[in-house]
């Protein structure tokens, strides 16, 4: 059986770790993967292609980022922990001419700043925008941090992250259940789920309190139904709009809540009746596929 990570064993985490004087930093979310096998499965549904720059949030010591470096045209890694950037720099070593790393705060790193790493690294053909976000995600920024990267970077046609699984249960959740909720129809907007895989605590060092998913999204943006084109990032904002008002008092009736947000109930009532959406139902009866029919019928003042 081929090795993909050098780094995924208790013994080799835990060597790097005490070489550089390091200890797991709970508030970071640091949960180190220690098993090659799920390295694997992860590059098997991410499919990276040597003309993929591939964007990574939280590479930890390097674990998925030694296994991706062989395969990808360029990884660049986004780490907010500075006493890992001396580790990645070691770690990594080998493939460094395709590795670029930013230190900062995944949520406030711009698409800009990823590109003009990857351009730093001069790497002759290779289109510099990230193709695929890749990673082992911070859990606590798991959510916002995926439907940020499909809303943000229109580069990014396909996402492969290991997430707490109840948050992929939310990212994949049908309307009328209780996983279902505003997060999964602005989601859904721009991506669908394609594939995933549960993990254990035990394959993590160390082992987190929560089970995992790893999950893949391929963007699939919902279309104008007036025109069929994708919807352009206007158009899905103001259906991210509809929808935050129709999920913002979820015990309410989609008429009450998005009145209480401010929406015309006049204008409501026709937008209701021209779509055929009771006016009646909760939020998490509608699908994503009624929300933007309701943002076109309600129009865009």
């Amino acid at each position: 059986m081929p090795v993909h990570s050098w780094l995924a064993s208790p013994t080799q985490t835990r060597a790097v770790l005490d070489q550089h004087g390091l200890a797991t930093k709970h508030h970071l979310g640091q949960n180190f993967l220690i098993n090659d096998v799920i390295i694997g499965k992860i590059l098997d549904l991410a499919q990276i292609g040597d003309s993929d720059v591939v964007f990574e949030i939280g590479p930890g010591i390097g674990t998925l980022t030694v296994a991706m470096l062989p395969l990808a045209g360029a990884v660049v890694a986004v780490e907010a922990d500075r006493g890992l950037e001396p580790v990645l720099a070691e770690t990594c070593a080998q493939d460094s001419e395709r590795f670029a790393l930013v230190m900062g705060d995944a949520l406030r790193v711009t698409p800009e700043q990823l590109t003009q790493a990857v351009e730093s690294l001069g790497i002759e053909g290779l289109s510099p925008a990230p193709a695929k976000l890749v990673s082992n995600l911070p859990y606590q920024v798991a959510a916002t941090v995926v439907l940020g990267t499909f809303q943000n970077q229109p580069s990014v046609d396909r996402a492969v992250v290991m997430v707490q699984a109840e948050v992929a249960d939310r990212m994949a959740a049908c309307p009328g259940t209780k996983e279902y909720g505003a997060y999964t129809a602005k989601l859904r907007l721009y991506a669908r789920e394609t594939g995933r895989f549960e993990v254990g605590p035990g394959n993590f060092m160390p082992p987190p309190h929560v089970d995992s998913s790893v999950i893949r999204l391929d963007r699939c943006p919902m279309a104008n139904p007036l025109s069929g084109a994708p919807l352009s990032e206007n158009e899905a904002m103001r259906c991210a709009q509809v929808i935050d008002a129709a999920f913002a008092q979820r015990r309410k009736t989609i008429r009450n809540s998005m009145s209480a947000k401010g929406f015309d109930k006049k204008a409501l009532d026709e937008a209701f009746a021209s779509c055929k959406i009771d006016p009646r139902a909760r939020a998490e009866a509608l699908s994503p596929e009624d929300f933007v029919r309701l943002a076109f019928a309600l129009g865009w003042e």
